[in-house]
């Protein structure tokens, strides 16, 4: 018997860390990287050089894997659907990943399932923008461009009609929404195979800095029992209308008046996860090779009362190594978690987990540890 071969599109570190996850099962990788220096192309042994957005590219790849999956969403639709018209499995397919790779498309399907969202629609020009705003509470206003944004790249706050112009210079559909009064972000992080099997992870608490994930606790604190089932329930609803397969992130607004909305979706492993790696039975990484191969799925629970995980930016200090003897000596049970990537000041180059009964303690314990890999913190 020969062991599947998952063909991975995308050499980020989200494909460095889903294919660690698979060597336990004797899964074998194969990975369509930008660069051979690329995070997983330093760690996976099956490499091709190339360009996703190729098509011919895309099918040579194809040769020779069980199950092609992702490391992120901009994989174009028609060429997914041009693989599984070849006869591959694309795991999450073309129609359900559509919604993770346009805003627009995303909104109106989840409007179509009754879903609660923030107040939104497509706008044509900067005076559309207005009028969406006295439509509503007036300005400010988030715009965002429907292809392309991650990490607070692609999204706008506007203050008038003047600002509103910068966005419609990318050429591509700019969707409006009301700018939601919120107490919190959370994440429902699910994971659902071909035959419909589903796990819901804890639902946590994203904490962002200029737009990118800094800190995620799990579970998120102080959330209502009966909130953090609907979140669960939301997640599990839209994964199975939409089809996903896979890892499904669900990123969520808590609103100072009690509700949750969903602000975006991914089908990837996902940034709010990576506590799973150290703090969960089974992480999101092991499940979503599951999922793709149709395995049965492991158990979500949390392993400890807390876990906690901030990311590791860089600075202007890249000599992150020089750091561990610090971090581990001064904590024992720290999990760090590096990319192989070089040090940019603002780039995730690594996470650190930690986790235990004393919230407060863990959440110090894992921001002084990327602090002081990162170089903010030197005692």
């Amino acid at each position: 018997m020969t062991f599947p071969v998952v063909g991975m599109v995308g050499g980020g570190q989200l494909a460095r860390m889903t294919h660690e996850a698979g060597i336990p099962l004797g899964i074998r990788f194969k990975l369509l990287s930008d660069t051979p220096q690329d995070s997983a192309a330093q760690v996976v042994s099956d490499v091709v050089v190339g360009d996703y957005r190729d098509l011919d590219t895309l099918r040579d790849f194809a040769r020779g894997c069980d199950v092609i999956t992702f490391d992120h969403e901009h994989v174009p639709t028609e060429h997914l659907r041009a693989l599984e018209a070849d006869g591959i499995p694309v795991r999450p397919g073309p129609e359900a990943l559509v919604h993770a790779q346009d805003k627009g498309v995303m909104r109106a399907r989840l409007d179509a399932l009754g879903i609660p969202c923030p107040r939104h629609r497509i706008v044509s020009d900067p005076a559309d923008v207005a009028a969406f705003a006295a439509e509503g509470e007036g300005f400010p206003v988030v715009l965002k461009t429907v292809r392309g944004g991650y990490d607070g790249k692609g999204v706008w706050v506007v203050d008038s009609e003047a600002e509103a112009a910068e966005p419609f210079k990318a050429g591509v559909p700019v969707l409006a929404e009301e700018k939601v009064d919120f107490v919190r972000e959370l994440a429902a992080n699910v994971v659902r195979s071909p035959h419909g099997q589903a796990v819901a992870y804890p639902v946590v608490e994203s904490q962002q800095v200029n737009g990118v994930c800094d800190t995620v606790i799990a579970p998120a604190p102080d959330l209502d029992e009966e909130l953090a089932l609907k979140a669960e329930e939301m997640a599990l609803t839209i994964a199975k209308e939409l089809g996903v397969v896979g890892h499904l992130a669900v990123e969520l607004f808590q609103t100072r008046d009690g509700r949750i909305l969903v602000n975006e979706l991914a089908m990837r492993p996902h940034n709010s996860g990576h506590w799973s790696m150290d703090g969960a039975i089974t992480s999101q990484f092991a499940n979503h090779v599951r999922a793709v191969l149709d395995l049965p799925l492991g158990d979500p629970r949390p392993r400890a009362r807390w876990t906690v995980m901030v990311n590791v930016l860089g600075g202007d200090y890249p000599d992150m190594y020089s750091a561990y003897l610090h971090c581990m000596a001064r904590d024992p049970q720290l999990k760090i978690h590096m990319y192989g990537k070089d040090v940019k000041p603002g780039r995730k180059v690594g996470h650190v987990n930690t986790y235990g009964d004393d919230l407060d303690d863990v959440l110090e314990r894992a921001r002084h540890a990327a602090g002081y890999l990162r170089g903010t913190i030197t005692e």
